[in-house]
């Protein structure tokens, strides 16, 4: 592995070296290490007993019966040997149980923050960021889907999703704010299902995405407009004080001038493929 952070996500054990601090609650069962470590090794990954520089992820279990190896920062010592790898610039991935379990099935897993507590105890905890919460795994293109025939349900959200419009307009974001080392993210477990999301410090942008190829643009532009502004109300009751912006991401640039004026007066971005004005 490089030497550079997994900018918060674990995306698979395959290619990891894997230390366990003790036996782990894999869905709810607990697994002793050596268990743990023949999963772990069918998810292609190398697994070590000790801590040492080979060391990419440590899986976080059970630490209540360990002895701390580190009184000053009170926590195991595979744990010190992440933090102190972490403070020389040579970042060691931590994920817990959950995380673990998620990484078994092939699903990104968060990866943890190393923080001392109150009472002198250091913990993994989950990242402290702008996104913690809001923003989900990495996106990733896909291949328009059809709707069945006889679904006689008008859902134009999940019809304009469908097409190959969209996906392209999807695939253009993600190598537009790529090119400037940002990841974009699905949503988050429990937050609005917006179609994209980013973050740039302390802000973070969610995206609904409409194609104009087939449809009615006054429509398209309206449906998304009123779709953003939903999710941005639903993220800033929900998670207050955090600065979130509506954007509202369009295939191509819209016929009608006054649709950006009309975005800026209610406080949502408008951009367009190809090149993303503003973004």
């Amino acid at each position: 592995m490089s030497n550079r952070t997994c900018q918060g996500t674990v995306r698979s054990l395959n290619g990891h070296t894997i230390c366990f601090t003790g036996r782990v609650l894999v869905d709810g069962e607990w697994t002793v290490r050596t268990r743990c470590e023949e999963l772990a090794e069918g998810g292609g990954a190398d697994t070590k007993t000790d801590f040492s520089r080979k060391i990419t992820l440590v899986v976080y279990g059970d630490l209540a019966s360990k002895v701390v190896a580190d009184s000053r920062r009170a926590y195991s010592g595979k744990l010190v040997g992440a933090g102190v790898s972490r403070d020389e610039g040579r970042h060691v991935c931590v994920v817990d149980a959950d995380g673990f379990s998620k990484l078994l099935k092939r699903r990104p897993a968060p990866c943890l923050r190393l923080r001392r507590s109150g009472a002198g105890y250091v913990r993994p905890v989950a990242a402290d960021s702008a996104q913690s919460g809001i923003l989900g795994a990495p996106l990733r293109g896909r291949r328009p889907g059809r709707r069945p025939s006889v679904d006689l349900a008008l859902d134009l959200n999940h019809l304009d999703k469908a097409t190959a419009a969209h996906e392209a307009t999807v695939g253009a974001l993600l190598a537009h704010l790529s090119g400037q080392g940002i990841e974009v993210r699905t949503h988050a477990p429990g937050a609005p299902a917006f179609d994209a999301g980013w973050s740039r410090e302390a802000d973070v942008f969610i995206a609904e995405i409409k194609s104009l190829t087939g449809a009615r643009e006054d429509q398209q532009i309206r449906l998304g407009i009123g779709q953003v502004l939903d999710y941005a109300h639903q993220l800033r009751t929900s998670h207050p004080g955090r600065r979130i912006h509506p954007v509202l991401v369009l295939e191509k640039r819209p016929a009608a001038p006054r649709w950006s004026s009309l975005a800026q007066s209610v406080g949502t971005w408008l951009t367009w493929a190809p090149g993303f004005p503003g973004l």
